[in-house]
């Protein structure tokens, strides 16, 4: 029997997510050097264009994940279910995106199976009995080269710096059902409740992301950078004292302990950087800093730096592309 490696895919309404989509790039990668098939798990209602999606990623076999108990997310079943499936198709490796969910699931298989999980990974291949990884360490400030013995490799794959690389050809994965036997315990944990996003982009995919600090002074301060966001087709990110006063949701912190993010362009005001927070937007391509605080670490790491007055800055952008958009230039 073929050895396979499987990728744990995440997907919401809109598809496949961004961070999934990478994980299948570092899967596909290992899959050929491991002469092996490549096996896609999802878990829920799978719409007819996410299964489209994975034929780019030379996804061999799909396998939808279903269970009457398992109605939401619950770590402990997925994990349990993940070692059924690999058992069954004999898996060399799992893998999957490095979001909050990924690494939960993965750190509990790696507990039920007693074998070691590698977090943050940029790339794996196969070298005789070995996995030879790329992967971040010390919150991305550096990179490591090492090398993983383990009857299978669990991994999941940094989101904030890896490219999602589509397969040459297109060819529709064989889809299966996969029904796992799962116990009361492995569903005492699980999502009870779930409340829709404020923000319709997320933030670890988000292309433009408008962060602000402390130094936008109160919550309702948050407006114009929200509408700041809105013109320009993104979504607001946070500081990790902004979230301690309560000003906005946790899921909005950028940061080592919050999202770390990659977007396009970081427009940044009111936050001085302290290094978890660098830690969280080194991957941002462009960085535009404004801060009354000319020496502020934040500053350092910014491409272009405004030395001023958000009050003044935020809402001088906000008209200008107003202006902009209704001059139709």
């Amino acid at each position: 029997m073929t050895s396979s490696v499987i990728c744990l895919v995440e997907h919401d309404e809109s598809g496949l997510i961004e961070a999934s989509l990478r994980a299948l790039s570092v899967a596909a990668t290992l899959a050929q050097s491991s002469h092996a098939t490549l096996c896609a798990a999802l878990f829920g209602e799978v719409g007819d264009a996410s299964l489209e999606d994975l034929a780019d990623f030379g996804v061999d076999d799909a396998y939808l994940v279903t269970s009457e108990t398992l109605t939401a997310f619950a770590p402990v079943a997925w994990a349990r279910s993940l070692l059924e499936l690999a058992a069954l198709v004999d898996a060399s490796a799992v893998v999957a995106s490095g979001t909050d969910r990924g690494n939960e699931v993965m750190a509990h298989a790696g507990a039920l199976s007693n074998l070691p999980m590698v977090a943050n990974c940029f790339s794996a291949a196969r070298e005789g009995d070995s996995v030879r990884l790329t992967r971040q360490r010390w919150a991305g400030s550096l990179i490591e080269e090492s090398r993983l013995d383990a009857s299978m490799a669990l991994l999941s794959v940094a989101f904030d710096g890896v490219t999602a690389e589509r397969a040459a050809q297109r060819t529709a994965p064989i889809v299966h059902d996969l029904h796992p036997e799962l116990s009361d315990g492995d569903l005492v944990l699980r999502v009870a409740q779930w409340s829709d996003r404020s923000a319709g982009i997320s933030l670890a995919d988000a292309r433009v992301v408008v962060g602000g600090g402390r130094g936008v002074g109160s919550a309702e301060g948050f407006a114009a950078l929200d509408e700041l966001a809105h013109l320009l087709d993104g979504t607001v990110g946070v500081s990790r004292a902004v979230t301690s006063l309560g000003w906005r949701p946790h899921n909005q912190q950028v940061g080592q302990t919050g999202t770390r993010i990659s977007p396009e362009l970081y427009l940044v005001s009111g936050i001085s950087g302290a290094t978890q927070h660098l830690a969280g937007c080194q991957s941002a391509k462009h960085v535009v800093a404004i801060n009354t605080d000319a020496d502020a670490p934040i500053i350092s790491r910014a491409d272009y730096a405004v030395i001023g007055d958000l009050n003044l800055v935020i809402p001088a952008l906000v008209a200008a592309i107003k202006q902009r958009a209704s001059s139709g230039s």
